[in-house]
């Protein structure tokens, strides 16, 4: 549950939404309903992953429904039922194509086919230029209307991320808000001052805490003495705002998942994978974004490097965030459950429909193992049997 772990409990789902949700000794099953034994392991929600890239060979970017579609298994598998591909760089085509091929996939999607494709991240480009990380460099750019109006009126975008530094940052803003966007910023070096100027046209979250952001030391190099308040301070003093943290173990040692968890707290706090195309692959060269026009890292094992030395997102699914989050912080489990299913949810707008076991929601139900791994998924009460989870080593990721 949100808030409680509820001992020998039961959910009941039917025509595809949560009927009911309690103990077993008070819930009468029918004779005739299908029983799944979850085997001492736990029953949870199924995640939310509102930024990643890829998997299993396939970066969203590819811009095919084959890319598409096999990504969103390799992460279902993890135990992820509802997913936001997520744009890197690139250019107008790459971005369009990339649309294209969700469009299609969301289109042609059936409960328990693979996670749901609730939406896309319009992440990439409109980066600052000196806070690119990993992603293919030289095509990121400001805000451009006549770019992001067109992206905007096909109406599957619901997280839009902008660095709020860019001239255009808060236009930006304004009209991700208007459509009911969680607006962000992420990939910035802005001060305190344009983060404000951001806040009031709609900002409100902040991408992957500490990765790619600002820090007052960056914001003196960029415009001077006296030290300004950077994106850090600013997350930090405004309730209002959400951010989210890699928690793979690689990103952030554990102290910063521990502070991050203490001042934001599990209603303002998400998890996300940010996992690229090499998440359950073996190691070796891969690349971020287009397959044509990627950037290249190492998978090393443990995480993705650029080829400058610096990180290049992760190699995990959700379900590994949430172990890591468990064991490395003082975060129970229903509360690390919560920051990777109803916590994203929320800030998307969309937790009428999922993100915990409660009646009347979809059935995007998990049953995660005592060590915390995804056993099995269901998709609006329908189980996930992809042969890429079917594949999975006990143990995987």
């Amino acid at each position: 549950m949100p808030d409680s772990i509820l001992d020998d409990g039961i959910v009941v789902s039917r025509d595809g939404r949560i009927d009911k949700v309690g103990p077993a000794v008070e819930i009468d099953i029918s004779a005739c309903a299908e029983t799944v034994d979850a085997q001492g392991g736990y029953i949870a929600p199924g995640f939310v992953d509102q930024h990643v890239h890829g998997a299993l060979g396939a970066d969203f970017m590819d811009g095919t429904e084959e890319a598409v579609r096999l990504a969103i298994e390799g992460h279902t598998r993890h135990g992820t039922t509802s997913i936001f591909p997520t744009t890197t760089t690139g250019t107008p085509e790459h971005l369009n194509r990339m649309m294209d091929a969700c469009e299609a996939v969301q289109k042609a999607w059936k409960p328990g086919a693979h996670a749901r494709l609730a939406g896309v991240h319009w992440y990439g480009p409109y980066f600052g230029s000196d806070k690119v990380g990993a992603h293919p460099g030289g095509l990121e750019r400001r805000p451009d209307p006549t770019e992001y109006l067109t992206a905007f009126d096909r109406g599957i975008i619901r997280v839009a991320t902008c660095a709020a530094e860019l001239p255009g940052a808060e236009d930006f803003y304004l009209e991700a808000r208007r459509r009911g966007y969680l607006a962000t910023c992420g990939h910035s070096n802005a001060s305190w001052n344009e983060m404000q100027c951001g806040f009031d046209a709609g900002l409100r979250h902040v991408d992957h805490f500490w990765c790619a952001m600002s820090t007052t030391d960056s914001v003196r190099r960029r415009l001077g003495a006296p030290y300004q308040g950077s994106m850090l301070e600013f997350v930090i003093m405004n309730e209002e705002m959400s951010t989210e943290v890699i928690a793979d173990g690689e990103h952030l040692a554990p102290e910063l998942l521990e502070f991050a968890f203490r001042i934001k707290g599990t209603g303002r706090l998400c998890l996300v994978t940010d996992a690229n195309r090499a998440m359950d692959m073996p190691e070796g060269e891969y690349l971020i974004g287009p397959a044509e026009a990627g950037e290249p890292f190492t998978n090393n094992g443990k995480v993705g490097v650029g080829m400058k030395g610096g990180l290049a997102s992760t190699i995990r699914g959700m379900d590994h965030m949430v172990r890591t989050m468990f064991e490395q912080t003082s975060a129970s489990l229903p509360e690390a459950v919560r920051m990777a299913s109803l916590t994203p949810a929320e800030r998307i707008g969309m937790d009428r429909d999922f993100g915990s076991l409660e009646a009347g929601k979809l059935a995007d139900v998990q049953i995660l193992s005592r060590d915390l791994h995804s056993r099995r998924v269901f998709v609006e009460g329908i189980e996930f049997r992809g042969q890429a989870f079917r594949d999975r080593p006990q143990g995987a990721g």
